[in-house]
Order: C-alpha cells, then structure tokens, then sequence
C-alpha cells in the first residue's frame, strides 16, 4: 500500500511533534543569556582583588574567576597547562615576575590606546605584554630621634662609612631587593653599583632580616637608623603602631641624571598566551587602570595609582610627593640575574 502523506496518524503525530518543539524553543528562549566569564590567575591576594572583581561584575555583567597563589607556582601552572589553561589574565607582584612570565611565553602582546593613556611608560613592556596597575616606591624609613633629614640624600651615599652600625636591610633574596639593584645596574653599571652594594654591607648593624616590618621595627627600636622598605609596609606598621619614632625620606631626589627619582616597581597584569576570552581579558586590565578603579586598587594596599589622572588616597598622599625614577622597570626583570650574582659577590645575604 502506497505511503499516505495525510493519514490522520501520522499527521497527529507531525502536529504534537511541532507542539513539542516550540515549547522546547520558548524554554530555551526564556533562560538567560551564558554570562561572560573571565579567569585570573593572581599572586595578589584575595582581599585586594575580590571587591575589585565584585564591582566589575555589577559593572559589566562579566563573571571573573580567580585562583590566588604565590607567583612562581602560578607561572609553573601555566607552563604545564598550556594551551589548556583556562586562565586568561595573569596578575602579580613586582615587574621582575612579570618580566619572566613574557620571557617564559606565558603572555600575548594586546593593542591598547586605553592602557597606552592610562600606564605612563616606564611602567609597561615596551612590547606591551604586561601593564603596571599600582606603583610601590622602595624608598628610606628612618628614625626621626636619631637622623636628621638633611643627613639623608641618596641610596648611593648609604654605603658612606657615615652610616657604619647604623643600616638594617631586608634580605637580598627578596625579589624587591634584586629589583631594585637590577635599576641601580642599569643607572651605574655593574662595578659601580657592586661597590655601593659592598658599602651597604660594610655599614649593616646587624643580619638582613626577613621582611621590610621586621627591619622597621628594628629601626624604631634603635637598632639602626634608616632601612629601605616598600611604601605599603611602612603604611600598615603605622596604622598599627601609630607612635613609632618613624619617617618617610625620598631619596634622589635633586639629581640631574637618569637616575634621578625614588625606585618604583610595580604590581601589574597581562593577558595570557593561551586565553580563551583574550578581548574579555584585555577589557578587565583596562578597567582596572581606568579612573574609576585605581583608587580601589590602589588603596586597599597602599599603593599609588599607576594612572597620573588619579590622585593617591589621603593617607599616601600625607607621604608626600617625590619625583620617580623613570628608567623602565623591565629592567627589574632583564637584569635580575645579574643583581642576584652582584649582590652574592657584594657579601649581601
């Protein structure tokens, strides 16, 4: 018997099969949009990137995942995952991390004329793989009982028999440290910057200590007079501990030449070679430098907004203003071998 196109069966059944597909088409219809989801990989902690992350997604609609871990471990994790990783920005301390992760292959170079305004020069990859977000100046804390401030001048005069007894440093194995012997290579050279590295040494009171609190504390005990520390430390010891006999000095401050200007470093971000969401990516690190983020990024640790249109929270701001060392801080990374090697010779530990 021939096939019959409209026997009342089969037309029944075409006609619930219809009825099935529309209600399955005016379900999916209904559910919401997939949100757009980007991923971090972040050695800056919690703390200082939730709420940040928290007000992009109210912002934009874009969910942000983040892992947090020290940045070695998360330079190891992206290395062994690949093009696999799910992760599409890389976020972490100091322009020597950031500079290995670019000489790794661990990052893309993104186009940007938000990031190329928002980032003065100095504080990105001239490749554009990585972009500073907050600047932390390593400048000098002393004892305001015991120096003067006219006593002080330079990171170089430090290593003056002057101040034999009266130096406390951090350990030379802290990436800040290298950091910013690696600037003092590229402003001096190698036997130049060895020799101040010597005299550092020569004039030490004691052991380097393990963290910058450490030393500080080390200094307001009268142990020594004055120490090299990041910024931020000396913020959260004085929030703690408000009548330390303690001070801010900035140092080269009136020289003529290029390394005129306290040391800077920053901590930054860049999108990461294998990212899945690359343009979501790119968009996260520019809001995070745009006006309206960098005093929330900035504060919380305090840091210095790295965007020169956004002016430093109050508490940073009563520092006071100092002249930056504009060599670029790539160099924090280019040269941190050899900083580690000098400073090993120098017999700083």
């Amino acid at each position: 018997m021939p096939h019959n196109p409209f026997h009342p069966k089969e037309t029944k059944m075409k006609s619930t099969l219809t009825r099935l597909l529309s209600v399955v088409a005016l379900g999916l219809a209904s559910l919401p949009a997939l949100a757009e989801e980007v991923v971090v990989y972040s050695a800056r902690n919690e703390q200082l990137i939730k709420p940040l992350f928290d007000a992009y997604t109210r912002e934009t609609g874009v969910q942000v995942k983040f892992v947090t871990d020290k940045e070695g471990p998360l330079m190891a994790r992206l290395k062994a995952e690949g093009k696999n990783t799910p992760a599409d920005v890389l976020l972490t301390v100091d322009a020597g991390n950031l500079w290995q992760a670019s000489e790794e292959g661990l990052l893309r170079p993104i186009k940007s004329k938000t990031l190329q305004t928002n980032v003065p020069a100095h504080l990105r990859d001239p490749d554009n793989e990585w972009f500073g977000l907050s600047v932390r100046a390593r400048t000098m804390v002393y004892n305001t009982g015991k120096v003067k401030p006219g006593e002080l001048s330079t990171y170089e005069d430090l290593a003056n028999p002057k101040w034999k007894g009266r130096l406390c440093l951090r350990t030379s194995k802290k990436v800040y440290n290298q950091s910013l012997v690696a600037m003092m290579i590229t402003e001096y050279g190698e036997d130049k910057t060895e020799d101040m590295v010597r005299g550092w040494v020569a004039n030490l009171a004691t052991s380097p200590f393990p963290d910058d609190t450490k030393a500080m504390e080390a200094v307001a005990a009268g142990q020594c007079d004055v120490t090299l520390v990041n910024t931020y430390y000396f913020g959260r010891l004085m929030d703690k501990k408000s009548d330390l006999p303690l001070a801010i000095f900035w140092p080269n401050q009136n020289l003529k030449n290029k390394a005129a200007g306290v040391h800077v470093n920053v901590s930054g971000a860049g999108v990461t070679r294998h990212a899945r969401n690359p343009a979501g990516a790119q968009k996260l690190i520019e809001w995070l430098s745009s006006e309206k983020a960098q005093n929330q990024f900035a504060d919380v640790n305090l840091e210095y907004p790295v965007n020169p249109k956004v002016s430093p929270d109050q508490k940073v701001a009563a520092w006071g203003n100092f002249k930056q060392n504009l060599i670029n801080v790539k160099d924090a990374g280019s040269l941190q071998a050899k900083a580690v090697k000098l400073m090993d010779r120098a017999g700083y530990k």
